[in-house]
C-alpha cells in the first residue's frame, strides 16, 4: 500500500512576531493529489496559531483539544501545550493519534508530539513534516544571517524545502501573531 506524504510546517519567531507557514501538499506514492490543503490555523481570535503534519483527522482532533485548553487556560499557550500533550499521552484512543503540531503565539513557538514532549526551541524555529528539517535548517541561515522578518523567512523557508524534498510544494498560506500592522 502506497503511503500518503504531506505538508511541511515551519515556524518562526522574531522581533515580537511568530509566523508559521504550510505548503499544503498532500501525495500519494508518487503522484500529488492536492495542492492546497491548509493546515494551519488561526485560533483564539488570531491570537494563537497552529500548524500540523500527519494524519488530518488525527490534527483535528488535536487541535479540538488544544483550542479548549486555550479557552479553559485564557489563552495560556505554555500551559494549553501542556495539557493537551498530557490528555495525548494518556488517554487511550488519543495516544494512537499520528501528527505533530506547532503551535505560537506573539511570545514564542511550541512543539508539541505525541509522546509526551512540548519543546520550546532554543532558536526560535520549528519544523515538521516531509521537508521539516530542510525548512528548519533554511529557516535558521536566514533567521542567523539576514534582516527578513519572521513571515518573510517562514515563507523563504518553505520555499528552500520544496527546492529540495519532492513532498512540499513552494505554495505557502502563512499566518502570524500579532498580525502584521497590529500590536
Amino acid at each position: 500500500m502506497k503511503k500518503m506524504h504531506g505538508t511541511t510546517i515551519v515556524a518562526v519567531h522574531k522581533d515580537g512576531i511568530s509566523a508559521i507557514a504550510g505548503d499544503g501538499q498532500v501525495t500519494l506514492g508518487d503522484t500529488i493529489v492536492k495542492k492546497g490543503a491548509i493546515k494551519v490555523r488561526e485560533l483564539s481570535d488570531g491570537n494563537v496559531i497552529a500548524g500540523f503534519a500527519g494524519a488530518t483527522a488525527d490534527a483535528f482532533t488535536l487541535l479540538e483539544k488544544f483550542e479548549g485548553y486555550l479557552s479553559a487556560y485564557k489563552n495560556n499557550l505554555l500551559r494549553s501545550a501542556v495539557e493537551t500533550v498530557k490528555e495525548w499521552r494518556t488517554d487511550k484512543m488519543l495516544r494512537n493519534l499520528e501528527a505533530m503540531m506547532i503551535v505560537a503565539d506573539k511570545d514564542r513557538v511550541l512543539m508539541l508530539s505525541g509522546v509526551g514532549d512540548v519543546v520550546a526551541p532554543d532558536d526560535n524555529v520549528a519544523a515538521t513534516g516531509s521537508g521539516g528539517v530542510y525548512a528548519q535548517a533554511a529557516a535558521l541561515a536566514l533567521l542567523r544571517n539576514t534582516d527578513l522578518s519572521a513571515i518573510e523567512i517562514a515563507k523563504k523557508s518553505l520555499a528552500i524545502a520544496a527546492d529540495i524534498d519532492i513532498y512540499t510544494s513552494g505554495n505557502a498560506t502563512v499566518l502570524s501573531v500579532p498580525k502584521k500592522g497590529t500590536k
